[in-house]
């Protein structure tokens, strides 16, 4: 494996209960790759994001990850290299847990604090990623309390927590009013432009959720692959009208798209 990939994804295809959730798929993220994958429900988005992170063997294919072959290694371990913020991770979260608990026991892989010593260090850098992220000031309110758009940067902050090599965002806009929305999306260019950030994959349905500053894109349909490359060679008014079976067209302004109907 290219010692700059960070996924590297050849044939894969997986099957459940006899249907193919992805069939034959390609795709490789290079370390300072941030990627979109796009497509409609049931298109295997978050199929594919499972195997990057390593929750999830293909039926056929390979699948390596940070230069680890899926079958090879210790997944647990694996896992603890790879920041993933997804709404599974939302549903196993304590509601009584402060905000900045909820974010320092990603140090330890665990959701709940429980018996485990955290020291000074990782108080100071949980802190810092919820002030990057905007919700500094919550780092002693109850996770329970908190609205969806909160929620969703202090999962974040906390996929963050290990410094990954690799971050994956499955829909984090998703839910969220436009407000919302926006604020999230300038937080995610700013990551995006940081050189120090991990290379970064975000799953989403919606073009307008596309941060700037991210440089390839990925479509899927039915679990195949449509198109795959740069941003915007790959996200145009074609790719995308065969990508959600109708026709649409795709524009692009100050660093945002846009896409309806044509």
């Amino acid at each position: 494996m290219d010692s700059d990939l960070v996924v590297d994804i050849r044939h894969a295809t997986v099957t459940r209960g006899g249907q193919h959730l992805i069939r034959d798929v390609d795709w490789q993220v290079e370390l300072d790759e941030r990627w979109v994958v796009l497509g409609p429900n049931g298109a295997g988005k978050t199929t594919l994001l499972n195997l990057a992170a390593a929750r999830l063997h293909p039926s056929s294919g390979t699948v390596d990850v940070l230069g680890e072959r899926l079958g090879r290694v210790d997944v647990f371990e694996l896992r603890t290299r790879i920041g993933l913020a997804t709404v599974g991770l939302h549903d196993r979260m304590p509601p009584e847990e402060s905000v900045l608990d909820a974010v320092v026991t990603a140090a330890w892989s665990v959701v709940g604090r429980y018996r485990e010593s955290y020291g000074p260090p990782d108080v100071h850098r949980a802190a810092a990623l919820l002030r990057q992220l905007g919700v500094g000031g919550l780092a002693q309110r109850r996770y329970g309390t908190l609205s969806e758009g909160e929620r969703k940067r202090v999962q974040i902050a906390r996929a963050l927590m290990t410094d990954p090599e690799l971050l994956l965002l499955d829909e984090p806009a998703a839910g969220l009013d436009l407000g919302g929305r926006e604020d999230l999306v300038r937080r995610l260019a700013e990551l995006a432009a940081d050189p120090d950030a991990p290379a970064m994959v975000l799953v989403t349905h919606h073009v307008e959720e596309i941060p700037p500053g991210f440089t390839h894109a990925l479509l899927l349909r039915e679990g195949g692959v449509v198109a795959s490359g740069l941003l915007h060679e790959t996200v145009t008014s074609e790719n995308l009208s065969k990508t959600f079976d109708l026709p649409l067209r795709v524009d692009h302004t100050a660093g945002r798209f846009t896409a309806r109907a044509a």
